[in-house]
């Protein structure tokens, strides 16, 4: 008796599948597109002897992002005497990077990163600077002003918190213990188990600082200083917002957000190439 399974299957062999393009065309997932890349902007002006200050100007910032590169400090670039051509010169020049900051005080201070990394323009009630360095000085020497006091371990305590006093103690103790240059310290809340009352507690146990930050590349990195010396609370998302890695981190300032020497040094040479571009 033959059985059926000698017999040739369906569906399979050659002239089986179709042939035409429409129906065996393949369909991909598409990939992210937010991957943010730097493309010089050259600005569309006609040069005259009426935006030499803007010119003189985007120099000497290429200049200082060259010797913030090799280890010099911060510079800063007053703005506020340029007329409005010569402004809106530098503006389109600088255009946004992927970094924005908020600092919070008397006065509140919006810093946008341009294209240029560690290239930054700081705005204010009677402030209009750019600042060339790592980071702008002021996002530091106010991180951890109380915009919300820290409780500590007087912050009221629920039943559903269980980790998070321990979290609380070692925290503090980085914080008291750490200098600048030292070894940085994270808390990967990603990776511990704790509630929403756990994270809510140590919201108000470490209080608000007077910074956060924005960092926008393949999805975004959100930074928030507390109330705790040098603690900030990094948080990463994906390109599609969901949070993927929940930290606390003992620093001066998270690695994220700062430009590194060889970008503040690749930042003057791409200026300086926009500038021989305009003229």
């Amino acid at each position: 008796m033959v059985g059926n399974f000698n017999m040739p299957p369906m569906g399979y062999g050659p002239g089986s599948q179709p042939v035409d393009d429409e129906a065996g065309e393949l369909e991909y997932m598409p990939m992210p597109q937010d991957m943010r890349t730097f493309t010089a902007h050259i600005p569309e002006v006609e040069v005259d002897d009426r935006l030499t200050p803007a010119l003189d100007l985007l120099r000497r910032i290429a200049a200082a992002a060259e010797l913030a590169g090799q280890g010099g400090g911060n510079t800063t670039f007053d703005l506020s005497t340029l007329d409005r051509a010569n402004r809106a010169l530098i503006a389109e020049t600088m255009g946004e990077g992927e970094v924005a900051i908020r600092v919070f005080g008397k006065p509140a201070v919006a810093v946008q990163e341009s294209v240029f990394a560690g290239i930054w323009v700081l705005k204010a009630a009677e402030m209009d600077v750019i600042e060339v360095g790592q980071v702008p000085r002021m996002a530091q020497a106010r991180a951890f002003a109380a915009r919300r006091p820290a409780l500590g371990a007087e912050a009221p305590l629920s039943p559903s918190v269980v980790n998070a006093p321990p979290l609380l103690v070692e925290l503090a103790d980085k914080s008291a213990g750490f200098t600048p240059g030292g070894e940085v310290h994270t808390v990967n809340l990603t990776l511990l188990p704790h509630t929403e009352q756990d994270l809510e507690w140590l919201d108000a146990a470490m209080g608000r600082g007077s910074v956060e930050i924005l960092s926008r590349g393949y999805g975004n990195c959100r930074i928030e200083a507390t109330a705790l010396a040098h603690v900030w609370r990094v948080r990463f998302y994906n390109s599609m917002d969901t949070l993927i890695l929940d930290t606390f981190e003992v620093s001066t300032m998270p690695e994220v957000a700062i430009a590194a020497d060889e970008d503040l040094s690749d930042s003057g040479a791409r200026l300086l190439e926009v500038l021989e571009a305009i003229r």
